[in-house]
């Protein structure tokens, strides 16, 4: 009876029997115990997230006839330039920010700077 009580206390966390059978007891005890235990709680959470999951696609949401227009997020104003280039280029420049003469003239010229300097190489 003695030993019986000691495996107990082992099993419910209490302190190891040090002799053989009472490890024996308390291995094959260890055993037949189930080591995980689900949380009633988490299980009940599972449960309802699936269910939601499950109605929310049972049931989609219609889609809107007006849905992306007039929602605050309008289509952005696209600038567009055209400039010759120097040996009879075009360069045409977009972009969602205004396009000021100056800001053109400039990136025609750096583009300018590039092309002759492509060309240089290709007749050395």
């Amino acid at each position: 009876m003695a030993d019986e009580e000691r495996v107990e206390r082992a099993l419910e966390g209490g302190p190891t029997p040090h002799d053989e059978e009472g490890r024996r007891l308390l291995a094959a005890g260890g055993a037949l115990r189930p080591g995980f235990q689900r949380s009633p709680a988490r299980v009940e959470r599972t449960r309802e997230a699936m269910l939601r999951e499950f109605s929310r696609a049972q049931n989609p949401q219609a889609a809107r006839a007006d849905a992306g227009s007039h929602d605050g997020r309008d289509e952005p104003e696209i600038h567009r330039a055209e400039v010759e280039l120097p040996g009879g280029g075009q360069l045409v420049v977009t972009d969602i920010e205004t396009i000021t003469p100056e800001r053109l003239e400039k990136t025609a010229d750096r583009i300018a700077e590039i092309l002759q300097s492509k060309e240089g190489d290709r007749q050395s």
